[in-house]
């Protein structure tokens, strides 16, 4: 834990972590200043075509836990509910081999078995609270005629018992709807029926693009070239943060401000909306988007005596932008490009393969997020990954597109694409980029609907309306047009020469001032 400390009179409070009661398996897909001024562009792009949706994920959805309304006694205050993501209990108990197999081709740690006993429970505490508020009634339906004295003391002591009998039931209900919550909430999206079974070795190959440059001069890793032309310092921020931080600087500076605008104004082209987002976010919707914010290796940073937390990707202040809303149809595809800072605890990170600027605590990424109606995200999902490759392919890397097994998916994908891109200093392929479609798994916990265009109302939260259609779980998706860091790993290994300087590649230079080459700086006499 990092201790709380005072600078000018302002507390900065400790980043501390804290259990949790499930794992994601995945963390986030891996910037931010922004100083090109983009054109306006359409951000509402149509896809004529439609796919069908396998039925068995929109089953997770389509009904909610039943709200628990709570009997009101004098001087108790009723315990509050946690926030609650729309389940369809239900269909988990009917499939639940369909839904066990799911779990365990996914690796996940989600408890079925515990989720189907709270649920029995429930169904058997609801029934017994409705029986009692059915006799609750009786007996002040009874009261409302003349009566003996005798006959209407015993009813209301009567009535006085089913009410203390009531609250506490209730009370139970709501612990036990918190509890049910808590463990359903682990579960995983279902699977797309493609997605290769088994763990990372599993993962197909989808596209390879280029083959690995030739060299024929020793080549350097990144680290070397960064040392050789002043672009980086580990050690000084080893001493002012700790390990995995870094300063940039000189021309790294600006390659990280030019990998950023262009990333933005290429993806904005497209009718992307950019956007730059808070990098402080509740932990509820950390939790909403699927990441469990306080856990023993959790990677995120939680800041202690408070419920937020920084983000590790913008793709969870970008998925809350529309929390609690009804979409029209109309509005449909939102589509956002969102630059930001991303903090991750790496925990458990090890090796050299998270060597100096690959596996780091902090860094800059510009990220793509898509609102979609549920038989399009399918579409967009290839749209996103053919985004990727056309930005990859521009700068002239070797890379190939992986169709992401099962055991590799994060809680809420529901298929994902990984771009590994060759990294000729480091000897192998690293994950530059992914892309996930999450369907609904996301907006159930965040509440985001959209209303089917017949008598469509303006934006509303939580609207209501009579003879409106009924509202349906928008999709999300989301993918990395460009995580800076592996970014610029790849571009000073592949584009190094021999005599120490690196190429930049011409779609990167009118975003570095006209700069085409990093060269190395000349020695001053002593």
């Amino acid at each position: 834990m990092i201790s709380c400390g005072c600078f000018g009179g302002t507390t900065f409070h400790g980043l501390a972590l804290a259990p949790s009661i499930c794992r994601s398996t995945s963390m986030f897909s891996p910037l931010r200043t922004l100083t090109l001024t983009l054109a306006a562009t359409n951000p509402h792009h149509r896809l004529l075509r439609r796919v069908l949706f396998p039925t068995v994920v929109r089953a997770f959805s389509s009904t909610a836990l039943p709200t628990v309304p709570i009997t009101k006694q004098e001087g108790k205050a009723a315990a509050k509910p946690q926030w609650k993501t729309a389940i369809d209990f239900k269909w988990i108990r009917d499939n639940k081999d369909v839904v066990a197999a799911n779990i365990k081709n996914r690796n996940s740690n989600a408890n079925l078995d515990l989720v189907l006993e709270l649920y029995e429970k429930f169904l058997n505490l609801q029934k017994e609270v409705e029986r009692l508020r059915a006799e609750r009634n009786v007996v002040a339906n009874k009261m409302k005629g003349k009566l003996e004295p005798s006959v209407r003391q015993a009813l209301v002591e009567e009535g006085k018992n089913l009410k203390e009998g009531l609250v506490s039931l209730e009370e139970d209900l709501v612990q036990l709807t918190d509890q049910l919550q808590q463990e359903a909430q682990c579960l995983p999206n279902i699977t797309h029926p493609d997605v290769p079974i088994g763990g990372e070795d599993s993962s197909i190959i989808r596209k390879m693009v280029r083959s690995p440059r030739e060299f024929n001069f020793n080549i350097k890793d990144h680290l070397e070239l960064g040392k050789d032309l002043e672009l980086f310092d580990f050690d000084a921020a080893a001493e002012v943060s700790g390990s995995k931080f870094y300063y940039l600087k000189n021309e790294a500076v600006l390659l990280e401000m030019g990998l950023i605008n262009w990333a933005i104004a290429e993806v904005s082209k497209r009718g992307y909306i950019p956007l730059i987002t808070p990098e402080i976010v509740r932990s509820s919707v950390v939790e909403k988007c699927g990441f469990q914010p306080r856990g023993q290796n959790t990677q995120v940073y939680s800041i202690e005596n408070n419920d937020q937390c920084l983000i590790g990707t913008a793709e969870i202040p970008v998925g809350g932008i529309h929390m609690d809303s009804i979409l029209p149809e109309s509005a449909l595809p939102l589509k956002y490009v969102a630059s930001s800072h991303c903090f991750r605890t790496e925990a458990g990170a090890a090796g050299t393969a998270t060597r100096g600027l690959y596996r780091v605590h902090q860094f800059s990424k510009v990220e793509m997020f898509i609102f979609c109606r549920p038989e399009e995200s399918n579409l967009y999902h290839e749209e996103l990954i053919a985004i990727e490759e056309d930005l990859f392919s521009s700068l002239g890397l070797h890379f190939k597109t992986l169709d992401m097994a099962t055991g590799d998916l994060g809680a809420p994908a529901y298929r994902k694409f990984d771009v590994e891109a060759w990294m000729p200093g480091l000897g192998r392929y690293g994950e530059i980029s992914s892309a996930s479609n999450c369907t609904d798994y996301q907006s159930r916990r965040l509440g985001i609907r959209y209303r089917p265009s017949s008598d469509t109302p303006a934006t509303s939260k939580k609207g209501k309306g009579s003879n409106l259609a009924p509202t349906q779980f928008v999709h999300t998706l989301n993918a990395t047009a460009c995580a800076v860091p592996r970014m610029i790993i790849c571009l000073l290994e592949n584009f190094q020469q021999e005599d120490g300087a690196v190429v930049i590649p011409e779609p990167l230079r009118p975003y570095m001032g006209g700069l085409n080459v990093i060269s190395p700086k000349a020695k001053t006499s002593q």
